[in-house]
């Protein structure tokens, strides 16, 4: 039997691939180690993600989740990318960062004194939480 291709099946290819265009993603970023290092790569993620869905017409929303030793990734005056988030958080307006409760009461607990946070971060009660939670809610996970 002979295949052919109509009009309209072209045009219902054209408008599938239309339909596609514009579609929204979810991004986790999970960082738990306290090295500049990682921390870098994992914002390295969020600009490389965000930047190839712009290029495509597609939004992302992207949530860096720290916990554990990654949590230095947000303390006020002391992250090595304190600078590099307070950058992005303006220029990317999907991009959000989540500070586990849990980590930071047990730092403040151990220094004996508030551990002030980046005003970007807001705190979860847990970061383990917020990732079931956002991979629950159809976010992909990434770990650097």
């Amino acid at each position: 039997m002979k295949s052919f291709v109509t009009a309209a099946t072209i045009a219902l290819a054209f408008a599938t691939a239309a339909v596609a265009e514009g579609e929204t993603h979810r991004v986790a970023i999970h960082v738990d180690e306290n090295d500049p290092q990682v921390m870098n790569m994992a914002l390295n993620n969020v600009a490389n993600v965000h930047r190839y869905y712009e290029s495509i017409g597609d939004e992302v929303i992207i949530e860096l989740v720290a916990y554990g030793p990654g949590l230095n990734m947000f303390v006020a005056g002391r992250s090595p990318v304190e600078s590099r988030i307070s950058a992005m958080s303006l220029e990317i307006e999907t991009l959000s960062f989540a500070a586990c409760g849990n980590t930071h009461d047990a730092m403040v607990e151990k220094a004996g004194t508030d551990v002030p946070l980046m005003d970007e971060a807001v705190v979860v009660p847990s970061g383990v939480v917020q990732l079931i939670t956002l991979q629950e809610q159809g976010y992909a996970y990434v770990r650097p």
